[in-house]
């Protein structure tokens, strides 16, 4: 099983990556499952249809009881594609990390992985803090693998390298370790030049290539991903190629 965490700035892309990586693979065959592990809980709209599933923390608020299954805390998107987010505390009040805390223990209890057996699961993390909560999918166990999306971007690859060192402080514990990174990218000046020149010093490999593409944000206007809405376009055909490259790495581990 493909269990992976997407980190990165906030606004780089982490979302857009996520979605359509986990259709490429739904596309493929696989039973996927997507987490949604940040407060704003729009991870997933776009397997959705444009209408979002109701977060783990605002059930919580709204229900005298945890849920009884699985099925209240989720919905299913396109490709069969099991959608979950985890939302955060009511906006100035609590901790955003205790969300993705209580939602895993929560989905522990529920035994969402032995019940729905998928093939791959992806963690979509805020990445501009590395701590408490927004750790717990490498730092429990959750996930084995991690992407880090950047573009050529000052902070997103500052954000970036601090991703890398977090996880690699649980690498020394056996946990997750980093795959690669997905450049995403936002038409900046020697953009290549500098990821590679980031993805080099820190030893990693650029997995993916997206480009900056009006296919993505002409299909997330209509509440989709392009491998459902455009799965002939450039962008499309390179979130397949990572799918295929990361099934191709997971039948060699």
């Amino acid at each position: 099983m493909i269990k992976l965490a997407i980190y990165g700035k906030g606004g780089i892309g982490k979302s857009t990556c996520t979605a359509n990586l986990a259709a490429a693979f739904a596309k493929m065959g696989k039973r996927v499952i997507q987490i949604g592990c940040d407060p704003k809980a729009d991870s997933t709209i776009n397997l959705l249809g444009g209408t979002p599933v109701t977060p783990v923390m605002n059930y919580l608020r709204e229900h005298d009881d945890e849920p009884g299954s699985v099925e209240e805390i989720s919905k299913v998107g396109y490709g069969g594609i099991l959608c979950i987010e985890t939302g955060g505390p009511t906006p100035g009040l609590g901790c955003a990390g205790r969300g993705i805390i209580t939602t895993f223990s929560l989905l522990e209890d529920l035994r969402l992985f032995e019940k729905y057996r998928p093939d791959v699961v992806l963690y979509d993390v805020l990445g501009d803090v590395v701590c408490g909560g927004f750790a717990a999918p490498i730092r429990e166990g959750y996930a084995t693998d991690v992407l880090i999306v950047t573009s050529g971007e000052k902070m997103a690859l500052y954000a970036a390298n601090n991703i890398n060192s977090a996880v690699k402080n649980f690498e020394d514990r056996s946990y997750a370790k980093v795959r690669g990174i997905i450049l995403n990218r936002r038409s900046v000046e020697n953009e290549e030049q500098k990821v590679r020149a980031f993805a080099e010093k820190a030893g990693l490999e650029i997995a993916a290539d997206i480009p900056r593409s009006d296919d993505i944000i002409r299909c997330e206007d209509m509440g989709k991903t392009v491998i459902e809405g455009a799965p002939g376009c450039e962008a499309a055909k390179r979130f397949t190629e990572l799918a295929l490259k990361l099934l191709e790495g997971d039948k060699n581990e």
